[in-house]
């Protein structure tokens, strides 16, 4: 989808595809900052979580949540996949 877009915005100027390209990079930032153990958003949870309890969170419950956090991302993943497949096919 991203590609079929990317052409779109291409084929319109220089300025419309720098705007998408802004846009997704925008996008990608944010999503990284969410809180899921597995993304950057997740450590400053931990960070932030360390910091009120005023010691380390345990090894087991960071691989938990680690763990849980990689499914999570990976369910999102094969959503968005899954998602660009049926607009392909259903065209």
């Amino acid at each position: 989808m991203i590609a079929n877009v990317s052409g779109e915005a291409a084929e319109k100027g220089a300025s419309s595809y720098i705007f998408l390209i802004a846009l997704l990079s925008i996008n990608l930032g944010v999503l990284n900052l969410l809180p899921i153990p597995i993304l950057d958003g997740g450590h400053l949870l931990f960070f932030l979580i360390e910091g009120i309890l005023r010691k380390p969170i345990g090894e087991r419950q960071r691989e938990f949540a680690q763990q849980a956090g990689l499914v999570l991302l990976v369910g999102v993943m094969i959503f968005a996949f899954w998602n660009d497949l049926e607009r392909m096919f259903s065209r």
